[in-house]
């Protein structure tokens, strides 16, 4: 029986599967990738968060069923990270909850909250889970230009004028997956300011809060007064730690939108592997100079990245935070579209990136590139494309084919 499924009829072709499947079949025939596409830490976990993982396991109890809301150990740990990293205050039994990673807390927050026909403001282009996790639970999404700054708050006053029924709550992600742009607490004010006048919450996606490059870490919009009666936000061990496998992400903020998350979690998990909560606790509470180890691993391949491209003739935007950066597509191919322009270079340069335009129309013309290889092999990614440019020559766009490229 053949029979369309009304949710993912909304959902469209996964735009990265293109780039993947490509890059399985070169790796198939044993070519050399140098995948920038994914953002997946290639550096493992601190040695003394593992080592706690290690341990806990050994206890014949931590393979029970854990606690959905997160052990009581861990939601202390995260309410004493917010005291000593943003100043704000956190009950562990009512303002926090841990999650399944940040995307999981995401999309079940969503479930939680989207009523059929309900109205998000979403950034674009921004992380696919911004606007599909509510696409999913029924909502309907509108577009916010990424940048922090006026067009985006006036952005923020269409919505509220011209979207029906009056939008629910605005998703807002800085440090940005993935145009690696930042936020400062005077935009915060003034984003919480108009979101409390006009009841609209807030979920802000934190996930790269430890990843900079700059003096100031970026801030937690939680430090804003009166953001919590509004606000959620969602952090995570992933890139903080190298922990991405291990799903063990985090929300704090208002309490009723946490209750709304936990209700619904109660029903779909017992929680993430108790063993991974404690070493995740370990993480949080233990020795941090581990975190700073590996801002400076990615300071250093960014600086090679942005080095390497500006020799090849490819000069982009200098990333503050994240482990990406955000690349215009090189003059030449500007016609190509993003995903035409990552599959010419996957294919001629050996290196992959992800496609702008699967992060929203808005990403079109872009790519994303990731600080997911070491040092060395970012330098040869570079020379590859530096080579590859310097043919930009041959190749045009084939318009009546689709995206098949041909030479001249």
């Amino acid at each position: 029986m053949e029979q369309e499924f009304h949710k993912i009829k909304r959902l469209p072709p996964y735009v990265f599967a293109e780039v993947n499947e490509m890059k399985a079949r070169a790796r198939a025939a044993e070519e050399d990738i140098i995948d920038l596409g994914m953002g997946n830490p290639d550096m493992p976990p601190p040695s003394h968060i593992i080592d706690k993982l290690v341990e806990t396991v050994q206890n014949p109890r931590a393979h029970r069923y854990s606690n959905s809301r997160g052990i009581p150990g861990l939601r202390r740990a995260l309410s004493a990270y917010y005291e000593r990293r943003f100043n704000v205050a956190i009950d562990p039994e009512r303002e926090a909850i841990v999650t399944l990673g940040s995307k999981e807390g995401l999309a079940n927050l969503a479930q939680a909250i989207t009523s059929p026909g309900d109205i998000i403001l979403a950034p674009n282009p921004s992380y696919p889970i911004h606007q599909f996790g509510f696409i999913i639970a029924g909502g309907a999404v509108r577009h916010i230009h990424a940048a922090p700054g006026p067009e985006f708050m006036e952005g923020l006053e269409r919505a509220v004028v011209y979207s029906v029924p009056k939008p629910t709550a605005l998703v807002l992600n800085y440090p940005s997956n993935p145009t690696a742009e930042v936020a400062d607490l005077d935009f915060y004010e003034e984003v919480v300011a108009f979101c409390r006048q006009h009841e609209i919450y807030i979920l802000s996606d934190l996930a790269y809060s430890e990843i900079y490059f700059d003096d100031t870490p970026p801030p937690s919009v939680l430090q804003v007064p009166g953001a919590r009666d509004i606000t959620v936000e969602f952090t995570s061990c992933s890139k903080t730690y190298a922990m991405p496998g291990w799903r063990v992400g985090f929300a704090v903020g208002n309490e009723r939108l946490i209750g709304a998350l936990a209700r619904v979690k109660s029903y779909l998990d017992y929680g993430a592997f108790t063993p991974i909560q404690v070493a995740a606790t370990a993480a949080l509470n233990g020795p941090q100079d581990c975190v700073e180890d590996m801002r400076r691993v990615y300071r250093e391949r960014r600086d090679a990245l942005i080095d390497g491209l500006n020799r090849a003739g490819w000069p982009i935007t200098v990333p503050s935070a994240t482990m990406f950066a955000w690349a215009r597509i090189p003059e030449p191919f500007d016609a190509m579209g993003s995903l035409q322009f990552s599959k010419l270079l996957l294919s001629e340069a050996k290196v992959a990136v992800a496609p702008g335009v699967g992060f929203g129309e808005l990403g079109e013309g872009y790519v994303r590139i990731a600080l997911s290889e070491n040092t060395q092999r970012i330098r040869q990614a570079t020379r590859n494309i530096r080579r590859f440019l310097a043919r930009a020559d041959e190749f045009v766009p084939d318009h009546a084919n689709g995206l098949r490229v041909v030479k001249r």
